[in-house]
């Protein structure tokens, strides 16, 4: 009987995590499972990312990033408080450099209205130097609502909380999820790498980057893309005291190279948008012919391939000359230079691509028997994973018809 539980969450992200408390506080006699493969929480996405909360200015009104993003940030924040997580509601803005820029940006300040973002206002030329005296814009809008926190250790503390909520509750690290068997209408098996099976009533499936092998999505298919960051030399750091971001194009869920403040010091530059051929490789040759065939069988990644080839060749030119990548760096800051930036890390960012080929730029469960798939929480998802996990939970609720 110590592998059989009523829920089973596949993936130890701050979705799944976020997931399983929010469970355990609506279902306490419950007992849940979390199946992580690696050897710790929040080691891909959560761990990787830059560590900003999202204030919910971007984001389509009415969409679930938009109204889970704004509900998620408040959310956060307070948990954040509440049990001393390392973070600073440092504020941003987000510059135009060029006049063409101006349409989009206003674009975003109307949805941040429309967003009940607070404090969000336009600022002017004058005003860009004097909140950000390196950079330079013709226009912008000041985010105060903006921050920066640890998501490692919020999701480290959520996992604490879930874990003391029921003594039935388990995580398991090392344990890969191999497939998923519904055996009949009260026992669910998930099939493991190592061997061992775990029964459950109901399974969900946070597992973000590999979110399609746990349940193969109808008409979509999960890609890789590849972040690349530099760190400012300590020298530099002067030169940004706040968080920078260019106007994002509207063509795509990405935001830009922009400079973040760093939760435990530093200032990172980044990211750029590469397409990866492994899923979970860092460096910028990694490749999985494993990743790599499954990616080029599916038709709507030839097709994105096809509509987007320059944004392709541009953000690779990022990937592999530092100059370039300065070039993108210096429309913000003008005087930053060459030997101011040193290569830092990478992150991988998730995304589920349409037969199409278009980006599914939004939140997304499917449902198969007794497993629900979580196959696309993109980017706010960490701001928002408190939001987000009590959406995954109520609709688990109405679902599996939970008491």
């Amino acid at each position: 009987m110590q592998n059989n539980f009523d829920i089973i969450i596949i993936g130890g992200g701050i979705v799944g995590v976020s997931t399983a408390y929010k469970l355990s506080l609506q279902n306490p006699n419950y007992s849940i499972l979390i199946l992580e493969k690696e050897n710790a929480l929040a080691s891909h996405q959560t761990g990787r990312n830059s560590g900003v909360i999202h204030s919910g200015i971007y984001y389509k009104p009415g969409s679930y990033k938009a109204i889970n993003c704004v509900k998620g940030r408040k959310e956060l924040v307070e948990f954040a408080k509440i049990h001393n997580i390392p973070h600073d509601i440092c504020g941003k803005i987000i510059v135009a450099t060029h006049p063409s820029e101006l349409t989009h940006l206003n674009k975003v300040f109307e949805n941040g209205i429309a967003n009940g973002v607070e404090g969000i206002k336009k600022i002017s030329a004058k005003e860009i130097t004097e909140i950000e005296p390196h950079c330079k814009g013709i226009e912008g809008i000041h985010v105060p609502c903006t921050g920066i926190i640890d998501y490692k250790a919020t999701t480290e503390k959520l996992a604490e909380l879930f874990l003391a909520a029921n003594n039935a509750n388990k995580i398991l690290l090392n344990i890969e999820c191999k497939y998923i068997v519904q055996q009949h209408q009260n026992n669910t098996e998930v099939n493991t790498k190592v061997g061992s099976s775990y029964f459950a009533k109901h399974i969900i499936a946070c597992a973000g980057l590999l979110a399609d092998r746990i349940v193969k999505p109808l008409n979509t298919a999960i890609v890789g893309f590849r972040g690349d960051y530099y760190d400012l030399t300590p020298a530099a750091e002067f030169k940004v005291k706040h968080l920078i971001y260019p106007v994002p194009n509207p063509k795509y869920p990405f935001l830009g190279v922009h400079f973040t403040r760093m939760i435990h010091g530093g200032i990172e530059c980044g990211p750029n948008a590469v397409f990866v051929f492994d899923r979970e490789g860092y460096s910028k040759w990694a490749f999985s012919f494993k990743d790599t065939l499954e990616a080029f069988k599916f038709k709507g990644t030839w097709r994105f391939f096809f509509k987007n080839w320059k944004f392709g060749i541009d953000e690779y030119r990022g990937a592999f000359s530092k100059a370039y990548f300065l070039k993108r760096l210096q429309t913000l800051l003008p005087n930053l230079k060459s030997d101011e930036i040193v290569p830092s890390r990478a992150g991988i960012r998730a995304m589920a691509l349409s037969k199409e080929g278009f980006m599914l730029d939004d939140f997304n469960i499917e449902f198969n028997g007794h497993v629900m798939n979580v196959i696309n929480s993109p980017s706010p998802a960490a701001t928002a994973a408190l939001a987000y996990g009590e959406e995954i939970a109520n609709t688990a609720k109405k679902y599996f018809n939970l008491n």
